[in-house]
């Protein structure tokens, strides 16, 4: 690995990257992957937190589409979230990373209530802090959740793990065989240009806290150990190109 340029990160890993190549659910291959590489970080001395997403298992926003109440399926939402950091939070420790998991709503028989100056202690002794069930609120998305616990936290730069998709593009890359990737942006570029890679209250809080974000794709040889360095890897997004 490069010398770190970070020592402090946020990973956000969407639920569609835990998912890998399967429908639904969880991609042991994918997720051994994740949490090899989140060691080999943290060898480096970098301290790692992690925001999951939970598009696997659930997504609320469809649920209430299809006629569901929006907040019922927004919580349900979150308790996949859960889910999948605690899957995490096993391969982690299969592997020897001393791991904890701090939810948003408090389940006292399986993980921490998120605890800001806890969260930090436990990066601090060089332990992975896993976040879990978004912000805790509905309506908001954990892109949203990830923003927000990386500015808390005082993470120096949020890694936004893809599935398939290796940075920022003009358009939908799965789809249009013309879009064109970027390499730099600002934050109020990605705004402006309404780019789909995160939701636009994330971008905003981003933006006023100064802090940049990589784009890059989940599978990616070394992808999150590159990120996590400073390598030059997917699309960086900061306050000035």
């Amino acid at each position: 690995m490069p010398e770190p340029k970070y020592k402090r990160v946020l990973l956000k890993l969407s639920g569609e990257a835990i998912g890998g190549k399967t429908e639904s659910g969880i991609d042991p291959f994918i997720l051994k992957l994740i949490a090899e590489q989140i060691k080999n970080v943290t060898q480096t001395g970098v301290q790692m937190a992690v925001v999951v997403g939970g598009g696997n298992i659930w997504r609320g926003a469809d649920m209430a589409s299809a006629g569901m109440d929006r907040v019922t399926a927004d919580y349900a939402g979150m308790l996949a979230t859960v889910i999948n950091a605690l899957s995490l939070q096993d391969a982690l420790e299969k592997i020897g990373v001393i791991t904890r998991t701090q939810s948003a709503i408090e389940m006292h028989q399986v993980d921490e209530p998120f605890i800001r100056r806890r969260a930090i202690r436990h990066l601090e002794k060089g332990r992975v802090v896993i976040f879990a069930a978004g912000t805790g609120n509905p309506y908001m998305t954990t892109d949203s959740a990830a923003a927000l616990r990386a500015i808390e936290i005082e993470a120096e730069v949020l890694l936004m793990a893809k599935n398939h998709v290796d940075g920022i593009y003009s358009a939908d890359p799965l789809k249009d065989r013309h879009a064109v990737k970027f390499d730099k942006l600002t934050h109020l570029e990605a705004l402006n240009l309404r780019l789909r890679v995160m939701d636009s209250t994330a971008f905003s809080l981003c933006l006023e806290n100064k802090l940049p974000i990589v784009v890059f794709d989940v599978e990616a040889p070394g992808g999150i150990e590159c990120a996590a360095a400073g390598g030059s890897i997917g699309t960086i997004v900061s306050s000035e190109v």
